[in-house]
């Protein structure tokens, strides 16, 4: 049986959590740090509990019990005569999904791809051997539509489901993005046979030379365009709508491994590459081709990147084993034109040089530096912790050591590590945006549901 460790079982406090070295899991910039970054301090008010609550209880945040704040709430104490935003936030953010696990699912090729969709009643996997399954979450995790790719070329690198999940894209390592209708009750579909999957053409451009692969791909907050990142170094935009290709950005030097919309309007777009830069792309203003802004400091690749959804945070998996926060604000116009000389053909291997762990860049903009997962031989994710369970107070990420991390925004602390279950590297999961369930899928196959747990805490 697996198991999770919870630093939250513990009564809560936000001290840095120290390394077997002696170093601290998290590395926070002096200038930051000086000036208090409103994003930090954004999250510790959204992550609550309110100024009212506070008042009325007469207490600091680490001395408010959840038992408190509920005989508060019934006596109306607050004035408000219900839990804001922001007392929600902190009340289900005591409830880490690391009990269990449950077995979701099991296939006898890798598991790639897992989330869940926006109002978390599905749940996408999409799997090497030609599988993307959607399970039906409010029916016990049935499986609601079982697809068989078309054209499947080494894995399902991508999928993604429409805002109105009536439609799902998957990619793979080709220039072909196929689109198919999830919404038909059929629970079987075959490429051409139940379904159609029409094939979205992404070489269809002037410039395209050669075949690519594409590794990331995202609709839009309306559902009427697509993002791609591919192995030609390009960024891809696709008007669905119109059913054509709208934009090809020779946007890196190298792989992009990860495209995001920064927040609903779509105007700009974050992008990752093998060439360790995070650029940012303003659409009102592509006339010369040139990214808005620049963000060093990853030592190798980009694995993964996630949007805070204000247009203004984002955070970076790194095959340089880290994940790091930014704020577009400290962007810089182009790349500092450090090369760095350590080797990246480490990431294709088991272990990532020791004598690596503590370099730093030296023209650093990131917000924070967040260690203790291991970035291997595959695309490993990050993501933010949802907003309305957690107010986005921590990030999570999978692990090649077959685990998943949990950290605190603010703090750095490794909360909580969910591991013993799974065997293999867990490239992908997903923090359901309104329960305390966490899903992670690992190459052995295995899809496992881990759920909440409270921490323990005294009553003042």
């Amino acid at each position: 049986m697996g198991y999770g460790m919870s630093r939250l079982e513990e009564e809560y406090r936000e001290n840095e959590e120290q390394n077997g070295d002696g170093s601290s899991s998290v590395q926070v910039n002096n200038e930051f740090s000086n000036l208090h970054n409103d994003i930090f301090h954004m999250t510790r008010i959204r992550s609550g509990p309110s100024e009212s609550i506070r008042k009325s209880m007469g207490a600091g945040k680490d001395m408010i019990s959840t038992t408190r704040l509920l005989s508060g709430r019934e006596v109306n104490s607050s004035g408000n005569g219900k839990f804001s935003s922001v007392d929600r936030a902190f009340v289900l953010g005591r409830y880490l999904p690391v009990d269990g696990p449950e077995i979701v699912d099991r296939m006898d090729s890798r598991a790639y791809v897992s989330q869940f969709s926006a109002d978390g009643s599905l749940f996408v996997a999409g799997f090497q051997g030609s599988h993307i399954r959607i399970y039906d979450v409010d029916r016990g995790w049935k499986v609601h539509r079982d697809i068989h790719a078309r054209s499947l070329r080494w894995t399902i690198s991508d999928a993604s489901l429409s805002p109105d999940q009536q439609f799902l894209v998957y990619s793979s390592l080709a220039p072909i993005i196929h689109i198919v209708n999830v919404g038909t009750a059929a629970k079987e579909s075959y490429a051409n046979v139940t379904d159609i999957h029409d094939g979205l053409d992404f070489s269809q451009h002037e410039d395209v030379r050669y075949t690519f692969g594409i590794f990331s791909v995202k609709f839009s907050s309306d559902g009427h365009e697509l993002i791609a990142g591919s192995n030609d170094d390009s960024i891809y935009v696709y008007d669905l709508v119109a059913n054509k290709l709208t934009l090809r950005l020779p946007a890196h030097q190298s792989d992009v491994n990860t495209v995001a919309f920064a927040d609903e309007t779509g105007h700009l777009i974050y992008s990752g590459s093998d060439d360790s830069l995070c650029k940012v792309w303003d659409r009102r203003c592509l006339s010369t081709e040139e990214p808005a802004g620049v963000l060093t400091g990853h030592l190798h690749g980009i694995t993964h990147i996630d949007s805070r959804g204000d247009g203004r945070c984002f955070i970076s998996n790194g095959k340089d084993q880290v994940i790091k926060m930014w704020d577009i604000r400290k962007m810089a116009s182009n790349a500092d034109g450090y090369k760095d000389r350590t080797s990246n053909s480490h990431y294709r291997y088991s272990r990532y040089p020791q004598q690596y762990n503590q370099l730093k860049h030296p023209h650093d903009q990131s917000l924070a530096t967040y260690r203790g997962h291991s970035v291997i031989r595959t695309l490993i994710r990050c993501y933010f912790s949802p907003v309305h369970s957690t107010g986005q107070k921590y990030i999570y990420t999978g692990s090649y050591d077959s685990s998943v991390c949990i950290y605190d925004v603010v703090s750095g602390s490794q909360v909580a590590k969910l591991k013993g279950y799974h065997q293999l590297a867990i490239r992908d999961c997903s923090w359901h945006p309104f329960d305390s369930v966490l899903v992670s899928s690992s190459w052995d196959g295995r899809i496992a549901r881990w759920s909440r747990s409270s921490c323990q805490q005294r009553d003042f």
